[in-house]
C-alpha cells in the first residue's frame, strides 16, 4: 500500500531480526498483572490489540529478574521462575501471529522498589533514596550483586527460550542498574563506585552475562537516561562516555530521559513538544553506529516521519499514544489520520493511577484501554432514540458510542462549537495538544450517519419531546464554585477577582503580554489542577506569584508528573505557597487567609484568582425529571454534571451509555464478554 509516510513503513533488520516498520510499543507498567506475578488475561488483550493495530516492535513492560528484592510496583510481572514461562510463549505466539516483533524489558528496581510492599529491605549502590522523601536503601554487598548478575542471565535464558525476538535490559529511571551507573546515586568507595569504569562495571558484568547466555545473534536493546536532569547527575556528554563500557554488548539504544526526581522529563509533561529527545538519540548514534529507538511525546504522523527521515532516530518509540490509540500505525498507513484518538499527555489515567495511586493504567482519551472498542460489533434489537443534552468530551463520548451501536442520536449544543471545557481550557499555551481529543470526537461523529448535531440550540423539555427520546443523556458540564465567603461574589461580579474562565478570554484577547504581567502580584486561591494552571501562565511571564490552598500540600491531588513539574515551576520562579490555609474574605485588591496557626493575614494582589474548583451544572435537569417522571425514557448523567471531575471521568461516563442500553434491554453486552 502506497504511503505519504515512506520512513515509518520501511522495514529494519537488527542482526538476524526483522522489525516490520519503524513504530515500537515502548515499555510501560500497567498494573495488570496477577498478584503471583503472572501476565494476566488484560495483558494478553491490551498487547494484543497493538499487536493487531500494526505496531512493528513491542517491547513488554519490565519484569523482575529478582524477586521479591527487586519488584517495582503493586502487580510488576515477573521472570525469575520457569513457571512463568508458558504464559509468555502464549503472549509471544499470538503476537508472533499479528506481524509484531516482540521483546521483553528486564529490570531490578533496587531502591525504587518498596519495603512496604515487598517485606524486605530495599537495596541499592549506596543509602540515597530514589526521590526525596523516599526509603533509605541498604548498599548492596558484592555476593549480592553477583548473586543479581546470576539473575538477570537467567532471566534471558528464559526469554530466548520462551520465543522473544530481543531483550532489552533497563540502565535508566532510577532502577538498580541506574543506581550504580549515576554518581546522584553511587556514593560507593569500592570497584563498584567512583570512577565512570567502577560504576559501569555492575552495568557491563551484567550485559555480558546476558550475552554469554542468549549468543550472539540475539538482539540486546539498553535502555538509559541519557540526560539525568538532577544535580550532579549524568549528562548527555557522561552518557556518551559511559556507554563506552557496554557498547561491546549492545546491538540496539532505547535513549530516554530523567530519573525519579525529574520525572517530568522521564514520562513527558504536556509542555515538551513531540519529538523533543531526538537530539539525544542522535549524539548516541552518531558516537557509536548502532541503531536507536527514541520517546518524547511523538503521536503526530508528520513529526514521526520528518525525525525519521533525518536520521536522529531509527525506531520512533510510542508509549503513552499507543494506550491512547492502538490503532495508531494502521490508521496512519490507511490515510485516517483524522480518526487519530491522540494522547493529550495529561498522564493522568497513566502515570497518575500506576505510579500515584497503585491503580491499573486507565486512559483519559481512550475509556477501554486493554477491552478495545469490542463494542462496536453490536447492535440495538430495536429502534433507540437517544437524546444528548450537551457537547463537552463526556457527551460526544456518549453520542458517538450510542450511534456507533445503532442508536438514533440527537446532540443538542447551545454554544456554536463542540467540545466544552476541553476546547476552553486548550486555549491556554501549555494546555494545546487538549484540541486534539474533542477534534478526534467531531472527526469521529462526522462519519456517524445516524448521528444528528445540532449547535447554538439551547435544549429544553419541548424541544426534546420533538426527538420522541427513549434514553435521555444529561451532559451540561460544570460551572465554577462560588462558596460563600464575604467579599467574594460581590468581586467577581466587579470583575476585581477572576475566574479560569475569565483568564483565558483575557489570554485570548492579548491582555496578558508578557511586559504586563512582568512584577504584577498574583495570587491564586485554591492549590489544585486549575489553580496550578493559573501559576504555570504566570509565573514564567514575570510576576510574582502566590497560591493558596486548605490542603497540606499544593497539587495534592494531582499525577506525579504534574507535582515534579509544579515543583520545578515554583521553585524556578519564587512562588510563595501557604498550605492548611482558608480564605476568610474578599476584598477588592486582597484576599484575607486564616493561617495555620489561626493568625489572620492579608494577601494583596494585581491579580486575584478563584480556583476553588468547579460544581456540577444542572439546569435543566429537575425539569426532564418532572416532565419524563411517569414514562419510560432513561435519564443518565455524565461528566461534570454528575460532579465536578477530570475528563477520563467523564470519557467512561459516555462510554457507559451501553451499560444504560443493556439495562433497558436495548443491548445484550453479555454477547462480547
Amino acid at each position: 500500500m502506497k504511503t505519504k509516510y515512506p520512513n515509518i513503513f520501511e522495514p529494519l533488520t537488527v542482526k538476524r531480526t526483522t522489525i516490520r516498520n519503524r513504530i515500537a510499543m515502548t515499555p510501560m507498567g500497567t498494573n495488570y498483572g496477577e498478584a503471583n506475578g503472572e501476565m494476566s488475561n488484560r495483558h494478553m488483550n491490551y498487547y494484543s490489540l497493538r499487536a493487531k493495530g500494526g505496531v512493528g516492535l513491542i517491547i513488554l513492560e519490565n519484569a523482575n529478574v529478582e524477586y521479591p528484592v527487586g519488584s517495582n510496583g503493586t502487580s510488576q510481572i515477573r521472570i525469575d521462575h520457569d513457571s512463568y514461562m508458558p504464559r509468555y510463549y502464549q503472549l509471544v505466539e499470538s503476537l508472533h501471529k499479528d506481524g509484531a516483533t516482540v521483546a521483553i524489558q528486564i529490570n531490578h528496581a533496587g531502591a525504587s522498589a518498596s519495603s512496604a510492599r515487598t517485606g524486605v529491605e530495599t537495596v541499592s549502590s549506596s543509602n540515597v533514596p530514589t526521590k526525596a522523601g523516599g526509603e533509605i536503601p541498604r548498599p548492596m554487598t558484592k555476593e549480592e550483586i553477583l548473586t543479581t548478575v546470576k539473575k538477570y542471565a537467567e532471566a534471558a535464558r528464559r526469554i530466548q527460550a520462551i520465543g522473544f525476538d530481543a531483550i532489552e535490559i533497563h540502565c535508566g529511571h532510577s532502577y538498580l542498574m541506574s543506581q550504580f551507573i549515576s554518581p546522584y546515586y553511587n556514593k560507593r568507595t569500592d570497584e563498584f563506585g567512583g570512577s565512570v569504569e567502577n560504576r559501569l562495571r555492575f552495568p557491563r558484568m551484567v550485559l555480558e552475562a546476558v550475552r554469554k547466555e542468549v549468543g550472539p545473534w540475539f538482539p540486546i536493546i539498553v535502555r538509559v537516561s541519557a540526560e539525568e536532569r538532577v544535580p550532579g547527575g549524568n549528562t548527555l556528554e557522561d552518557t556518551l562516555e559511559y556507554l563506552e563500557y557496554l557498547d561491546e554488548f549492545v546491538d540496539m539504544y532505547d535513549v530516554s530521559c530523567g530519573l525519579n526526581p525529574s520525572l517530568q522529563y522521564q514520562i513527558d509533561s504536556n509542555f515538551l513538544p513531540d519529538g523533543w529527545r531526538s537530539y539525544m538519540s542522535r549524539a548516541v548514534k552518531d558516537k557509536f553506529g548502532k541503531p536507536v529507538i527514541n520517546t518524547g511525546n511523538y503521536r503526530d504522523p508528520k513529526t514521526v516521519e520528518k525525525v525519521l527521515e533525518s536520521g536522529d532516530v531509527d525506531i520512533v518509540g510510542m508509549g503513552r499514544g499507543l494506550i491512547a490509540e492502538p490503532n495508531w500505525v494502521k490508521k496512519v498507513q490507511s490515510g485516517e489520520e483524522d480518526m487519530l484518538r491522540k494522547c493529550i499527555s495529561c498522564n493522568v489515567g497513566c502515570a497518575g493511577n500506576r505510579i500515584g495511586v497503585n491503580r491499573p493504567i486507565r486512559c483519559t482519551v481512550n475509556p477501554a484501554v486493554p477491552e478495545g472498542d469490542i463494542y462496536k460489533k453490536l447492535k440495538v434489537n430495536k429502534n433507540c432514540n437517544v437524546v444528548v443534552i450537551g457537547a463537552g468530551t463526556a457527551g460526544m463520548e456518549a453520542a458517538c458510542t450510542a450511534a456507533e451501536v445503532g442508536c438514533n442520536v440527537f446532540l443538542l449544543e447551545k454554544k456554536d462549537h463542540v467540545g466544552g471545557l476541553s476546547s476552553f481550557i486548550s486555549n491556554l499555551p501549555s494546555k494545546t495538544r487538549m484540541k486534539d481529543f474533542p477534534k478526534y470526537l467531531e472527526n469521529r461523529a462526522s462519519k456517524l450517519d445516524n448521528l444528528y448535531t445540532f449547535l447554538n440550540t439551547e435544549a429544553n423539555v419541548e424541544l426534546i419531546k420533538k426527538f420522541k427520546p427513549n434514553i435521555i443523556v444529561n451532559a451540561t458540564g460544570s460551572v465554577p464554585l462560588v462558596p460563600p465567603i464575604k467579599g467574594l461574589k460581590e468581586n467577581l461580579e466587579a470583575g476585581n477577582v477572576s475566574t479560569i474562565f475569565d483568564m483565558i478570554n483575557n489570554v485570548n484577547d492579548g491582555k496578558y503580554p508578557d511586559d504586563v504581567c512582568n512584577g504584577k502580584k498574583v495570587v491564586v486561591i485554591g492549590g489544585g489542577s486549575v489553580g496550578l494552571d493559573v501559576i504555570e501562565y504566570f509565573a514564567p511571564r514575570g510576576a510574582e506569584c502566590t497560591i493558596v490552598d486548605m490542603l497540606p500540600q499544593i497539587g495534592m491531588l494531582a499525577d506525579p508528573i504534574t507535582k515534579c513539574s509544579m515543583r520545578e515551576t515554583h521553585d524556578k520562579y519564587g512562588v510563595k505557597e501557604y498550605v492548611n490555609t482558608a480564605l476568610q474574605e474578599v476584598k477588592e485588591n486582597s484576599f484575607v487567609v486564616k493561617l495555620p496557626n489561626g493568625e489572620m493575614t492579608e494577601l494583596a494582589f494585581d491579580l486575584g484568582f478563584n480556583c476553588l474548583g468547579m460544581r456540577a451544572n444542572n439546569p435543566l435537569l429537575p425539569e426532564l425529571k418532572e416532565a419524563f417522571d411517569d414514562t419510560d425514557v432513561a435519564i443518565y448523567q455524565v461528566g461534570d454534571s454528575v460532579r465536578a471531575r477530570r475528563i477520563m471521568e467523564g470519557t467512561m461516563d459516555g462510554r457507559a451509555v451501553l451499560n444504560v442500553l443493556e439495562a433497558h434491554g436495548y443491548l445484550d453486552l453479555d454477547e462480547i464478554k
